[in-house]
């Protein structure tokens, strides 16, 4: 039979209803008392301490996985598609830094994203982005007291989509933490690339990022095969990181569920535009609350 439709995230009688397309007893999101809750939590924290990437293997369960592919499948096509010269920053160009700045090196990037207001509010992973009882599990593996929803009507939740002979180039988050949920996998290929906390808030390491860049990233660069309904916690803003292109005629689909540790964050117009071909009111404006001096 095929699952029910996700329980409002705000049923407090029936929480387990509510993370029911959850593998509950490997992360029982509702019981964060348990002692399986706090196992989940420390091997998720320990893996983004060691590598700065953590994946919980199977957290959706086998029988909504077909739901999971599907509702992704029907809202790709309003993704918006661009081929477009970018650099790892996704900031105009500026002939004024140094010809060897990592800025400089100009990348295609053929991929594509759905934004959060195409996506429909009955969708698994609509309903799961805002959940309290998810948040509050990510919170604890990543190690802050409380992660947030970006205040990004268009970024908070995407689909990426990525199709054959496509990738996705190196690039950084705007957001501290990147959580993603695949929800196809490709026929091949479409490997995630990242180089853990390649830059600080302090510092952008431009020699060691041009590095990774023109190919002498060495053991710098981790690489990772995902499978569907895995879930991967992953300190975006500081990780250079890349989906490697996908072969063969099936796309590669991720949700992204984009959090941060402070309320407020919205993407640059810049950024936004290249994402999702289009702005809102909200970008750039007085609730565009950034988290550290960085280029983007």
């Amino acid at each position: 039979m095929q699952p029910t439709a996700l329980a409002a995230s705000q049923d407090s009688e029936h929480p387990a209803v509510a993370l029911d397309p959850v593998d509950l007893a490997r992360y029982p999101l509702h019981r964060p008392d348990s002692p399986a809750w706090r196992d989940a939590v420390r091997t998720a924290r320990a893996q983004l301490d060691a590598d700065g990437c953590a994946v919980l293997p199977g957290f959706v369960r086998a029988s909504w996985r077909d739901r999971l592919r599907t509702e992704g499948e029907a809202v790709a096509p309003r993704a918006h598609h661009e081929t477009a010269v970018v650099n790892v920053y996704n900031t105009d160009p500026d002939p004024s830094l140094p010809d060897d700045h990592p800025a400089r090196l100009a990348m295609e990037r053929g991929n594509a994203f759905v934004a959060r207001d195409r996506i429909p509010d009955s969708a698994l992973v609509h309903r799961l982005y805002p959940l309290p009882a998810f948040r509050a599990f990510l919170a604890a593996c990543v190690g802050v007291p409380e992660l947030h929803e970006l205040a990004d009507p268009l970024a908070g939740l995407c689909l990426n989509v990525v199709a054959g002979g496509r990738s996705h180039p190196w690039h950084f988050d705007t957001n501290e933490i990147a959580i993603s949920l695949l929800t196809r996998a490709p026929e091949a290929g479409g490997e995630f690339e990242y180089c853990p906390d390649i830059r600080s808030a302090e510092a952008e390491n431009t020699a060691a990022v041009a590095d990774v860049l023109h190919g002498r990233g060495g053991d710098r660069v981790r690489r990772l095969v995902l499978r569907a309904g895995d879930l991967q916690l992953f300190r975006g803003r500081y990780s250079l990181h890349r989906v490697t292109e996908v072969r063969g005629s099936t796309a590669r689909h991720t949700a992204i569920f984009s959090y941060s540790a402070r309320p407020g964050v919205v993407g640059s117009a810049v950024r936004t535009r290249q994402l999702f071909g289009r702005t809102l009111p909200e970008h750039g404006g007085s609730r565009s609350v950034r988290v550290d001096g960085l280029m983007d």
